[in-house]
């Protein structure tokens, strides 16, 4: 049974005691079921001790922290136990390299150009009037080929996106008014949701990393910077139109996440915590969907695609197989 993970949206403390994990409050004293369970999210003020964290790492669980706004700040790793440095090497030569960086970013934006564009064509069949969205987003695919170097690259692929959003006026249905995208703080309801979803999208890439022998900090789109995994914010690119945005429009169209749901203070927009329950819920249940896999040969679940994604950036790397990055083939 794949293995699945454990939110936490209340405030409180999780604690080790002798083979159980519990997570208490002043009104609620709960057992955590490690047997099954590869992620924690702390996304409530949440306070852990080091007789917790060793057992994590000797059940190999991840533990990842959100803020009081939403925002993610950090996860707990416990010691790899897949590690090569050989392929540590071969990270940051084809990062140096000037050549063989762009090769693997123009792959990454190229799909994620691409996956967006099948969004629209979903909403198209659906009577939606983005045929001018697709065309502009399709005229970007063919100059990704002359970009020169990653800031050319990564204009492109903002420019893509800007146009993405800019189709919502024709796909969401209800009274969520959406102008730009502002982040932190994300001015109102949308941009809370896709700041979220982001957010979780990213930890759960970073998830999958862990379970590989890359190194997450070394990236090729995103610049590597202290104090961020930006292998994950790399990967986690192609994913966003498949995971954040469907989810992000299923909920909104179908109304499960309503106005009542958001709570507007100096910081911007955020989720109320019953609102973080519902899009917790539908992302979680995304990740479990499962599509037969052309390759494999077997139904893999989209969570499982970031891992092979992952597995496919390592062949590249070794040299075994050229990169070709997650389209949406269904």
């Amino acid at each position: 049974m794949p293995k699945r993970n454990f939110y936490i949206t209340k405030s409180g403390t999780i604690k080790r005691k002798h083979n159980t994990v519990w997570f208490e409050n002043e009104k609620i004293k709960k057992a955590i079921p490690l047997n099954n369970i590869d992620s924690i999210y702390c996304l409530g003020q949440v306070s852990v001790n080091s007789k917790l964290l060793t057992y994590l790492t000797q059940n190999g669980i991840i533990m990842h922290f959100f803020n009081y706004y939403g925002y993610y700040s950090g996860t707990y790793f416990p010691r790899k136990s897949l590690v090569s440095g050989s392929l540590v090497v071969k990270q940051v030569k084809h990062y140096e390299d000037s050549v063989k960086r762009l090769i693997i970013a123009k792959e990454i934006v190229k799909s994620t150009l691409e996956n967006l564009i099948r969004i629209l064509e979903h909403y198209r069949k659906h009577k939606k009037k983005v045929n001018k969205f697709i065309e502009k987003i399709k005229d970007n695919i063919y100059k990704i080929k002359k970009c020169n170097n990653i800031p050319e690259l990564m204009n492109v692929e903002g420019n893509s996106w800007n146009t993405f959003y800019a189709s919502y006026e024709e796909i969401i249905l209800n009274k969520f008014k959406f102008k730009k995208r502002t982040k932190r703080p994300p001015e109102n309801e949308i941009n809370c949701l896709i700041s979220f979803l982001n957010s979780m999208l990213y930890t759960k890439v970073l998830s999958e990393i862990y379970h590989t022998q890359l190194n997450p900090t070394i990236s090729y789109l995103h610049e590597p910077f202290e104090r961020r995994f930006s292998l994950a914010l790399d990967l986690s690119e192609m994913f966003k139109p498949l995971i954040t945005q469907r989810a992000l429009l299923k909920l909104v169209n179908k109304k499960e996440i309503k106005q009542k749901h958001f709570r507007i203070e100096l910081k911007g927009c955020l989720l109320n915590e019953y609102g973080k329950k519902i899009v917790i819920k539908e992302f979680d249940e995304r990740l479990r969907r499962t599509k037969q896999h052309p390759g494999l040969k077997r139904k893999v679940s989209y969570r499982r695609l970031m891992r092979v994604e992952a597995y496919k950036l390592v062949k590249h790397l070794l040299g075994e197989k050229e990169y070709d990055g997650f389209k949406i083939w269904w």
